[in-house]
């Protein structure tokens, strides 16, 4: 079985969590609107370390690769 290897750095991460719950709040204070919660996908991502896109696309920052 292939397991996933996670491909974001810890600045990723932390600026994905980050950028995500401010739009979740966003749009929970009805500020943005509905949009807002689109911010539920860099949340996840933040949090599990693992981007789909950047998957395809071979990008990984990670500085050090997991093995």
């Amino acid at each position: 079985m292939k397991t996933m290897k996670t491909n974001e750095g810890m600045l990723d991460r932390s600026l994905r969590v980050t950028a995500g719950l401010v739009l979740i709040g966003l749009a929970a204070t009805d500020t943005i609107g509905i949009w807002g919660y689109i911010g539920v996908v860099p949340l996840l991502t933040g949090a599990v370390g693992l981007c789909p896109l950047y998957s395809l696309l071979g990008i990984n920052s990670c500085s050090v690769s997991k093995r």
